[in-house]
């Protein structure tokens, strides 16, 4: 158990967009210090736990953690916000920035809007009446809409009704009450919904088509959907991995050279290699390779540095790519991952 308590402390801001982060790393900012770890903890890591990634607008990093809140890097600065910044979450699975520069935090406590200065909880008394948000479950659509996606249903964001003093969010009737396993937005404004238990759901703005042909479509909890430069959109199974084209699924599976066991997530790099998570292994999948060829999956495990099972995946504005844990933050430079501690190598 991990046990917060305050201490004194002050943010400090950044406004720098370099990306080269000083020799003697960034400045930890705390304000709250965390007791009662583990004997095994290591205290030089940014969070042992690290859900969700994101990267704002002003070029921030951002890292939802298990038990440290989130964790903003500025270059300059690694701060901490938790309970006396008015962020009560243990697990933060969700992150991502809306048009007016608020940034959205989806937890096991309902949803979080932070405006640069406070953090405003939105709960039940909003209208979520589910308040345990999914991986990879806050959607904000290019029309400036907000979708939040948790165990029991998917739910949108009001803000009139939120600036008038009513409910914030209201849950989206057109789809049954999912498990929610990620949502993201296609090339033609398609809303794409996969679930842990009902297959994947496209909503065109008018009506929901349900795709659900293949046993375990969408199973994860991890966010398994994504969208390739040519249309098709991909999914993680409860055996691998498919690909949609619109017409047709096709599965990729460990007969196809993809590793481990109990497929949680994917990943597409702006370059389109394909990455996969599993228990006990990471793939990278190359779909220009045609198959079958096993120099289209190269597998990662324990000896090429990832030490632990992969939580998240995220590529930034300069197309480095990041890997959240249950052993901490990783970078990957080519070959080998690397492990990024507070002081670095960032």
């Amino acid at each position: 158990m991990t046990i917060f308590t305050s201490c004194k402390g002050q943010e400090k801001t950044n406004t720098s967009k370099d990306q080269n982060t000083p020799k003697s790393g960034p400045v930890v900012i705390r304000n709250f210090k965390a007791g009662s770890f583990a004997p095994d903890f290591d205290t030089t890591l940014v969070s042992q736990y690290i859900r969700s990634m994101f990267q704002d607008s002003k070029r921030n990093l951002w890292f939802g953690t298990i038990g440290e809140g989130v964790v903003r890097y500025d270059v300059k600065t690694l701060t901490y916000f938790s309970n006396p910044d008015g962020f009560n979450s243990n697990s933060v699975f969700a992150i991502n920035e809306d048009k007016n520069g608020n940034l959205w935090f989806g937890t096991d406590q309902g949803v979080y809007k932070y405006d640069g200065k406070t953090f405003r909880n939105y709960n039940q008394k909003d209208g979520l009446s589910h308040i345990d948000i999914s991986r990879k479950s806050i959607l904000v659509d290019r029309s400036g809409a907000i979708w939040v996606g948790t165990h029991g249903g998917v739910f949108r964001y009001d803000p009139s009704a939120d600036s008038n003093g009513g409910q914030s969010f209201s849950l989206f009737k057109q789809l049954p009450p999912i498990n929610v396993a990620g949502i993201i937005e296609d090339s033609s404004g398609n809303i794409w919904f996969a679930s842990s238990n009902k297959g994947v759901f496209r909503y065109d703005g008018k009506s929901i088509t349900n795709i659900a042909e293949k046993e375990e479509l969408g199973e994860n909890y991890a966010g398994g959907i994504a969208q390739d430069k040519a249309g098709n959109m991909w999914f993680t199974m409860k055996n691998g991995i498919c690909k949609y084209d619109g017409k047709t699924l096709t599965e990729y599976t460990a007969k196809d050279g993809l590793g481990g066991i109990e497929f949680w997530g994917i990943y597409i790099e702006q370059s389109g290699i394909i990455w996969v998570t599993t228990r006990g292994s990471t793939t990278r999948f190359d779909p220009s390779v045609p198959l079958p060829n096993p120099k289209a999956f190269t597998m990662f495990t324990v000896a090429d540095g990832l030490n632990c099972c992969v939580q998240s995946m995220y590529q930034d504005r300069s197309g480095n790519m990041w890997w959240g844990t249950g052993q901490g933050l990783y970078r990957f430079d080519g070959k080998r991952f690397y492990q990024v501690k507070q002081n670095g190598p960032w």
